[in-house]
């Protein structure tokens, strides 16, 4: 007889929910430690972030959803949690939840448990509760919502192995049943009406909870709606709608009120009552001010917030290159050197010459370029995410939303705005949080004009050149400047092609927290290692297509105006002859860009024959280029078309070839016009 083989065990799935500023990414962090990794749902270009987490030799799949305070169809983040609960089934949802909000944070609980969701509670910030004078007793509320509720300090990762214990053995319990909140008899009669139909209608039956889908279509859930619209083959689906639709009506006539409103309201009534019973002291009525209400007094004032905010980002910015230059020297100094020594060694062993030549100015050129821009890239996020996890970011968001306002934009706008500054790809997508088509679109147009982490090493290589006292503060214009036309160009687009009201916007301000040596580092290590990634293999290839085009035809020299490089340039270089830097090079160099703009370094090292590391000297030596001439060159950078994968994007986002075509044809101009004018509104002032 053959040996009976045995069946791996599945993988068990573990999802975390909850709102937004509860330290949910501090716990999937402390889940999954190194174990993540980051991509898109299914079919959205929503970020999905996945890890694992290994106990007691075990391995479980971990899912970060994305934050949401419901799991109603009004924005993409919401689907896509209350989708993936639904019909991806996690074996257990840990509900995280902020101890010091608790009404609050239980709405969503409740949602995920009408669902029929296998939840644990992690009663997350305990210390920040205690410290409010806020006590509440986990035992009372487990019992009274019938899951384990396990206190937490995230930061400090106390309660995390207990969490994850209760977690396993919720897996092996039973499925629960899903909560019944008593809605009243008027709703309740409707409820059982509808879920009668359901009852008898398989196909709808077997994929929606029945209680939890007559309460959605009650509420006028669209995407439900919708959802049961296209299952036309049933005739009991048409009547389910029908009946929702007489029930919605009905409800409205008796009660006075639609009844989205009337059960979100026995909803919080229901929570009410939980906070009353768990939560056994609460803060006296006396107005104490917090440590947090205090700084808020200060950064969040009316005229003091801005001016707070621009000085806080320019100490980030000047703090940044005076720790990264001498990194930046010394890894300049050793690429230089292995270039060199590579190239030499292979001379020695009779390679040819143009093998010597794509070892030293098109790999280790390319290499060498990338990681010379590493410590202040690294540097920049790590003191980024010093500020977002210290609370201090959303405040920017706060005080940018009374500029943004008034000049048409929703402040919420501003969210993916701050991605840009790391990459305009996931800050494009980051826009489907937006509920109106128009504020939507605005932010996708305006997004480019963020100066990505991409456009960082170009800023760099010429403000440390021409600029090597001030490199901070030239940096930091450059992305003022972009927040500014930005700005501008959305009350344009407001104006002409998305006219209406603003919505308003609610900025929630999580209280001032001490950011973990653990979080910050992922953080940056997350945001940082994009860029390694990229460096070895859209940037390098594109330096290797320089390199090659700069080589031929066969006979010329290398890098000459003769190459094909140089040809391709001379074609476009009149085009920025008034912005000051009208030679081939230049031209060759922002044509590179466009399909990453980190190539731009590349490019210029490779034109002026040598290499990247050493790009700064032949930019010195070429005599092409003035202090004012390099600086309407990096506004150009800044601002002209986005590099393909944006293009990209905003095609998927937009799906429109029409807005596509106007997003690259509009930075274009304005680019070009905007270092046009720079060059000689500075020329005319005495500036060189």
């Amino acid at each position: 007889m053959g040996a009976t083989v045995k069946s791996r065990p599945e993988i068990q799935t573990i999802a975390l929910a909850g709102n937004l500023n509860v330290g949910k990414t501090c716990i999937f962090n402390a889940l999954t430690g190194a174990r993540q990794y980051v991509g898109n749902w299914p079919g959205v270009t929503v970020e999905k972030k996945e890890g694992r987490l290994i106990h007691e030799g075990r391995t479980y799949h971990v899912i970060d959803l994305p934050g949401t305070y419901s799991l109603s169809a009004y924005s993409e983040d919401e689907v896509i949690a209350r989708n993936y609960i639904l019909f991806d089934k996690p074996h257990v949802v840990i509900n995280v939840v902020d101890a010091t909000n608790l009404e609050r944070n239980l709405y969503l609980t409740t949602l995920l448990l009408e669902m029929g969701a296998n939840v644990v509670m992690a009663l997350n910030m305990m210390d920040e509760a205690q410290q409010r004078n806020i006590e509440i007793d986990p035992n009372r509320l487990s019992q009274l919502l019938g899951i384990p509720v396990v206190p937490t300090v995230a930061t400090r990762n106390q309660g995390i192995k207990e969490l994850i214990a209760r977690a396993v053995e919720r897996m092996a319990a039973p499925s629960p049943a899903p909560l019944k909140i008593d809605y009243g008899k008027d709703i309740e009669g409707e409820i059982e009406k509808l879920q009668e139909l359901i009852e008898k209608t398989p196909v709808i039956k077997d994929r929606y909870p029945s209680r939890w889908l007559a309460l959605k279509l009650l509420e006028g859930d669209r995407r439900v709606i919708e959802e049961i619209k296209e299952i036309k083959w049933d005739k009991n689906a048409e009547k389910i709608l029908i009946q929702a639709e007489e029930s919605r009506r009905y409800l409205s006539e008796l009660l006075g009120d639609d009844p989205e409103t009337l059960i979100v309201d026995r909803r919080y009534g229901f929570i009410a009552g939980l906070v009353r019973e768990a939560v056994k002291k609460k803060p006296g009525v006396e107005k104490r001010l917090t440590l947090s209400d205090k700084i808020d007094a200060i950064v969040t004032h009316r005229y003091l917030g801005l001016p707070i905010f621009l000085v806080a980002m320019w100490a980030v910015f000047e703090l940044t290159f005076r720790l990264a230059e001498p990194l930046s020297e010394w890894l300049e100094e050793a690429f230089g050197w292995l270039g060199e020594a590579s190239a030499g060694w292979l001379a020695s062993m009779g390679a040819p010459e143009i093998l010597a030549s794509f070892v030293k100015d098109g790999l280790f050129g390319g290499v060498g370029a990338v990681l010379v821009f590493i410590p202040p890239i690294f540097l920049l996020f790590f003191f980024i995410s010093l500020l977002e996890d210290s609370g201090y970011m959303a405040r920017g968001a706060y005080v940018m939303d009374r500029i943004m306002h008034s000049f048409g934009l929703h402040g919420k706008s501003f969210i993916p705005m701050l991605l840009g500054f790391g990459c305009n790809v996931p800050a494009i997508m980051a826009t489907r949080t937006l509920e109106n088509r128009s504020d939507r679109m605005i932010t996708i147009l305006i997004n480019p004009l963020m100066s990505c982490m991409a456009r960082l090493p170009v800023y760099l290589l010429f403000a440390m050149t021409f600029f090597p006292e001030h490199t901070g503060i030239v940096v930091f214009s450059l992305y003022l400047l972009g927040i500014l036309l930005a700005i501008l160009m959305g009350r344009l687009f407001r104006a002409l092609f998305f006219k209406g009201e603003v919505a308003p916007f609610v900025m929630e301000l999580p209280p001032y927290r001490m950011p973990t040596a653990k979080s910050v580092l992922i953080h940056m290590w997350d945001r940082g290692s994009a860029f390694i990634r990229k460096a070895g293999t859209i940037i390098l290839a594109v330096v290797i297509l320089v390199w090659a085009l700069a080589n031929l035809p066969v006979g010329v020299e290398y890098a000459s105006e003769e190459s094909w490089l140089g040809q391709l340039g001379s074609v476009f270089a009149p085009l920025f002859q008034p912005a000051g830097f009208g030679h081939w090079q230049a031209a060759v160099a922002l044509i590179t860009g466009i399909l990453a703009k980190e190539a731009v370094v590349g490019t210029l090292g490779a034109v002026y024959g040598v290499g990247e590391e050493k790009a700064h000297v032949g930019i010195l030596e070429s005599g092409h280029w003035t202090p004012l001439s390099a600086y309407a060159f990096l506004v150009m950078t800044l601002i002209y078309i986005p590099c393909v994968a944006t293009i990209a994007v905003i095609r998927r986002e937009t799906n429109s070839w029409k807005w596509t075509a106007f997003a690259v044809a509009y930075t274009l101009v304005l680019g070009w016009i905007t270092a046009v004018l720079i060059y000689q509104v500075g020329r005319l002032l005495g500036f060189s």
